[in-house]
């Protein structure tokens, strides 16, 4: 089997939410891995979740731990631009050749399973078994595993990891995780483990309260990021850079982070005292923090490109990322006018995302996106939500037309901002760095 063909049996599993509230999806995953040999048995792992921020996050972890010179598994979702980027070791994407390879072993195992009690394994959980393989193959020393949704019934939910992180809780993912936050908050509450320490960034009370109320019930110590370290931040002379301060009762830590927006200064606050919780086993020092933090890419999450006009890369496709994304441009580009080109898939809160921009000084440019498993709103519809809301917008439903169409309005002192759902960002950031001239799109 080649790597294609991998690819084109993969799209044709089940939808990652289409089992939505149903119990058995646990039981399914549990399943496809014993089946796989239990490979989620033979590493440490660090679980990384939340509704925004899980996946920076998790990259941070990963870099860190990879800068103390272990040898660290990653696993993320959603991919930007391939499947490969879910099973990453010290940051390399497994191979295409032994993706394949480990995806047709399992195909005996998807057909055995179509006739069982649980029902063939989704598109979701053959990646998460996937990368559990790689990383007990190549014997990993620990792995950052990103929850897919929510928390209970994920089917990342069957590592027993050294720590647990929840970062926030939002709304969203309501079809499948509950109709409000303080439902959500306990799905998501549910990778808590026995006497397994959590971390949290976490503010609001009912949510805490129920973040609490879980640790009780297994014995887990609690930190909150909010309590357990002084944070501070400022704008470096690059507007895209910021530098950190990160004070705890075990170290003080100093790094520049080449990325935007506060909230990302929390995620790094978030994985440091995470990692903390493990330092017996895991020894990560101050240094390794500053020399992994101070060169991270996260590709797609506030990634600017300081071209003329400049860009802006961001994957905002709920409403909590989306005012995080409008914080980060107030505060990092408070005196630019934007540009912004957006898809948002059908199932998002389009009203609340649309909404968490209004009255930015911008014009937006509603588009579209083509993938087999996902449906993206018409543009059209997204331009009368925004007219709605006394918004400048247009409709220009094929994506790079959009992009090339937003870059010649733009003035050269403008920012244009490609944000909303990952495969509208993955698709116009692969055509920039493939298009655009080479000082474009260097960072200088």
């Amino acid at each position: 089997m080649d790597y294609k063909e991998a690819l084109r049996i993969l799209d044709t599993t089940t939808g990652e939410t289409v089992s939505g509230r149903y119990p058995g999806r646990l039981d399914r995953m549990r399943t496809l891995l014993h089946h796989l040999g239990d490979p989620q048995r033979a590493f440490a792992s660090v679980h990384v979740g939340g509704t925004a921020g899980k996946g920076s996050t998790a990259s941070m972890c990963a870099a860190i731990l990879t800068a103390a010179g272990l040898r660290v598994g990653l696993h993320t979702k959603p991919h930007l631009h391939a499947v490969t980027e879910r099973a990453r070791i010290g940051n390399v994407p497994i191979s295409e050749e032994r993706f394949a390879q480990l995806f047709e072993r399992m195909i005996p195992v998807m057909a055995e399973m179509r006739g069982g009690q649980w029902g063939p394994p989704s598109y979701f959980e053959l990646l998460v078994a996937l990368s559990f393989v790689y990383f007990s193959q190549e014997k990993v020393d620990i792995a950052v595993v990103e929850v897919g949704v929510g928390g209970t019934l994920d089917g990342t939910n069957l590592i027993e990891p050294k720590v647990c992180i929840i970062t926030n809780v939002g709304t969203d993912h309501k079809d499948v995780l509950g109709d409000t936050v303080e439902q959500i908050a306990r799905d998501k509450a549910g990778i808590t483990k026995e006497r397994t320490p959590v971390v949290t960034a976490a503010e609001q009370p009912s949510v805490v309260r129920i973040i609490e109320e879980v640790a009780r019930l297994h014995a887990a110590p609690l930190t909150r990021v909010q309590d357990a370290a002084r944070v501070a931040s400022s704008l470096s002379d690059a507007s895209y850079t910021q530098a950190v301060g990160v004070e705890t009762a075990r170290a003080s830590y100093a790094f520049t982070l080449p990325l935007i927006g506060e909230f990302q200064v929390t995620n790094a606050a978030t994985a440091i005292l995470a990692l903390e919780q493990i330092h017996d086993a895991f020894a990560v020092s101050p240094a390794d923090v500053a020399a992994a933090l101070g060169t991270i890419s996260l590709p797609g999450r506030t990634e600017y490109y300081p071209s003329q006009p400049s860009l802006l890369f961001d994957v905002a496709h709920n409403v909590e990322k989306a005012a995080a994304l409008r914080a980060a441009i107030e505060r990092h580009f408070p005196q630019r006018r934007l540009v912004f080109v957006v898809a948002i898939a059908e199932e998002k809160d389009v009203v609340g995302v649309i909404n968490a921009w209004r009255g930015l000084p911008a014009q937006f440019i509603f588009t579209t996106f083509d993938v087999s498993h996902r449906r993206s709103r018409h543009s059209r519809n997204l331009v009368n939500v925004a007219e709605n809301a006394g918004m400048a917008s247009r409709a220009v439903d094929d994506p790079i037309e959009a992009l090339s169409l937003a870059r010649r309005i733009a003035k050269a002192s403008d920012l244009v901002v490609v944000t909303g759902s990952t495969f509208l960002v993955g698709t116009l950031r692969r055509w920039f760095l493939e298009n655009a001239p080479v000082a474009d799109r260097a960072l200088v």
